[in-house]
């Protein structure tokens, strides 16, 4: 990111645009679009997992619940076949003096009420088994998915934080065209052209610099979060020197301004920040009017978490 930085001052100290750099920036951009792709896709697999966990948990709740009933069920087997057990065991003691075919037919009754009984016992002590194994399997599924919804809701929690950091250390450039919002699991920080830039230009004015340093304050003491940093246009086709090609070229130094910006706080890795230059392709609004184009012209900057205490949960799943 320095060297970037370095070519980008040598092309201001000398006027002209090297083929090179433009293309370093290129890769870079097309480098963080796969990224921001990629974060995109491990958010939507975060909540798929999430997702099939509950799932998952519900399942085995569901399985649970008919365990326990079939369970309930074989006791009160149990307890009827007991039941009839002790009757046929009276009827036998009684008929003891009868004849001998009462009580031969009377003991056999009784051995196969027996063999149901042991049948019955062993079918409920497999039942149980299987009930506890659930169980257990239960509390682990519940363990890992409270886990998840725990580093999850921290994970969002401290975006939020960040956000209310951002919104008071910007609190003076409010209706000065910038927004500031949170949605995917990240923070976006939109300014507008009239804040930072004159037409035209990548230099950024004395406001927008004043800005841009506010913000990289709340960055440094956050020093974990990926920065990405947008530059966009309207749909007008650039018409300055020779020194910018067209509206993408301008979008790319315009972010890599805010960068330059940013590195000279030292507690902001360097190796967090990235700049990318979206020129007319990324709008927020239509460009009929005046107002969208100026909404249009703008810097991104996207705040996003580090994700690695969910993916390791999920290995563990």
């Amino acid at each position: 990111m320095k060297n970037i930085i370095n070519i980008i001052i040598v092309i201001f100290l000398t006027s002209c645009v090297s083929p090179k750099v433009y293309k370093d920036l290129d890769d870079r951009y097309n480098s963080l679009k796969e990224e921001n792709k990629t974060l995109q896709t491990e958010n939507n697999a975060l909540l798929k997992a999430k997702n099939e966990a509950q799932n998952e948990l519900d399942r085995i709740k569901k399985e649970y619940e008919t365990a326990n009933t079939n369970s309930n069920k074989l006791r009160g087997d149990l307890a009827a076949t007991q039941n009839k057990y002790n009757n046929l065991k009276a009827s036998y003691e009684a008929l003891d003096a009868n004849s001998s075919s009462s009580i031969a037919a009377n003991t056999k009754k009784n051995r196969e009420l027996l063999a149901k009984l042991e049948t019955k016992e062993q079918a409920l002590a497999d039942e149980n088994a299987r009930l506890e194994q659930l169980k257990k399997e239960l509390e682990s599924r519940s363990e890992r998915v409270t886990e998840l919804e725990s580093v999850i809701a921290a994970k969002d929690q401290a975006m939020t934080n960040l956000k209310d950091a951002v919104s008071r250390a910007l609190t003076d450039f409010e209706g000065k065209g910038l927004t500031i919002e949170q949605r995917d699991g990240k923070v976006y920080v939109s300014m507008e052209n009239k804040l930072l830039f004159e037409s035209g230009s990548w230099a950024v004015g004395s406001q927008g610099r004043k800005a841009v340093k506010k913000l990289g304050n709340v960055l440094g003491n956050n020093p974990e979060i990926a920065v990405l940093i947008e530059g966009h246009t309207d749909n007008v086709p650039y018409s300055g020197n020779g020194l910018i090609k067209n509206n993408w070229d301008l979008s790319t130094k315009r972010a890599t301004a805010i960068v330059e910006i940013l590195q000279n706080n030292r507690n902001i890795k360097a190796n967090n920040l990235t700049a990318a230059g979206r020129g007319e392709h990324a709008p927020i609004t239509d460009n009929n009017s005046s107002e969208g184009k100026a909404k249009n012209r703008r810097i991104e900057v996207i705040l996003t978490p580090k994700l690695d205490a969910i993916s390791k949960i999920l290995n563990e799943m």
